[in-house]
């Protein structure tokens, strides 16, 4: 038998428009976030994860910066370069709960309208090197099988172990002190992805190589896997690379340190080494994995990390308040630089005589690297130095 109960008294809730988002404003029904002004005519995924992410007082962290340093900084200062995107030079707002834009265009500066186009973030990080790293492990293994070792002569063994074993340094020292530094630096979350991506391009790089040399050691007799320490550390052929790769590492402005490794030492030294000398002197000496490892830090650089940087200092040399100022700054970052990557170029000359069945000559190696080099000068605007000439 059921019996009927009391209907309880209880507060009847009350709408006052007076909650949250009870307010209607002009994009109430949007169903799209638009915090910033997308590249294109819709916001991207990449930029819905990465774009305005760290925090900025000139743009909507009204409190100011949640951290600082022990000289009363805080955050990232912009002066940690001398080059300038425009609004770079007005004051930071005094912000606090309410004080909106203080009459500033959002954003506040130049650096914000910085896009990667390979739109890299953690997914497409973790996608990318993990597609890369699966690939290398298949072409090895197959090659292990296959026995495609044994058809290498005693000459190349020895190149190899001394000469590709060594470019691991310059991929572990840029890779960690360079790229990893400029990182922090940077003062966008944009310009943070891009550049860490980098950086862990270069340190995977090297772990590519030092995994290759420890195969090796187990499939080639004789094969020296300690020899690459040596080069680096007392052959001549190395030390302008080495001199070069620790100067660059010692860059305290973190655009010259991308724009010297990236625009200057790469074309003219990292490519020079990989494409016109490893590429082509491999197969003709029965060698047909070390480009495939090789080659996938080759198309790290040259498609993807050379992509950004054109990107961010296109920017900077057609900024609209300081274009010039920037250009003047390049400029002598080219004058300093170039010289050492020639430098560093030419001293390598010697192992170009190490194959048995030599690569194509130094002196065209150099040539096309020069052209490449001077190709990129010219989509920035920028003039090839005198330098290129030596």
């Amino acid at each position: 038998m059921t019996t009927s109960s009391e209907e309880r008294s209880l507060p009847k809730p009350v709408f006052t428009d007076a909650e949250a988002g009870a307010k209607e404003f002009p994009d109430s029904t949007s169903r799209r976030f638009n915090y910033y002004t997308p590249k294109k005519r819709k916001q991207s995924h990449y930029e819905d994860v990465t774009v305005e992410v760290q925090p900025d007082p000139r743009h909507y962290l009204s409190q100011g910066w949640l951290y600082g340093f022990s000289d009363g900084r805080g955050g990232y200062p912009l002066d940690w370069t001398a080059l300038k995107a425009w609004g770079s030079d007005r004051p930071e707002p005094e912000r606090y709960p309410g004080s909106g834009g203080k009459g500033y265009d959002w954003p506040a500066h130049g650096w914000h309208e910085f896009r990667d186009p390979n739109e890299e973030w953690e997914l497409t990080f973790y996608r990318y090197n993990s597609n890369v790293v699966r690939q290398l492990n298949q072409n090895i293994d197959a090659a292990r099988q296959s026995k495609a070792f044994e058809q290498w002569n005693r000459n190349w063994v020895h190149f190899v172990e001394r000469n590709v074993g060594a470019w691991m340094h310059v991929d572990h020292g840029l890779g960690l002190y360079l790229f990893a530094n400029a990182n922090r630096r940077a003062p966008t979350n944009m310009h943070n992805n891009a550049i860490s991506v980098n950086s862990m391009h270069r340190i995977r790089a090297a772990q590519d190589l030092a995994l290759y040399n420890l195969t090796l050691t187990e499939e080639i007799d004789g094969f020296d896997g300690a020899a690459h320490i040596e080069a680096w550390n007392e052959d001549p052929a190395w030390q302008g690379v080495r001199k070069t790769a620790e100067q660059l590492t010692a860059i305290d402005d973190w655009c010259e340190a991308i724009f010297a490794a990236n625009v200057v030492f790469e074309p003219l030294v990292g490519e020079l080494f990989r494409s016109q000398l490893v590429q082509h002197a491999a197969p003709r000496n029965g060698d047909f994995v070390t480009p495939t490892v090789v080659g996938a830090e080759e198309y790290d650089f040259a498609e993807r990390d050379l992509r950004y940087t054109r990107a961010m200092f296109e920017l900077l040399t057609n900024d609209r308040e300081f274009a010039d100022h920037n250009k003047a700054i390049l400029q002598q970052w080219l004058a300093a630089w170039v010289p050492r990557a020639i430098v560093a170029a030419r001293t390598l000359q010697p192992i170009w005589s190490q194959p048995d069945a030599k690569p194509p000559r130094f002196e065209d190696g150099l040539d096309a690297a020069k052209n490449r080099f001077s190709g990129i000068l010219s989509d920035l605007g920028l003039e090839t130095p005198k330098e290129l000439a030596q």
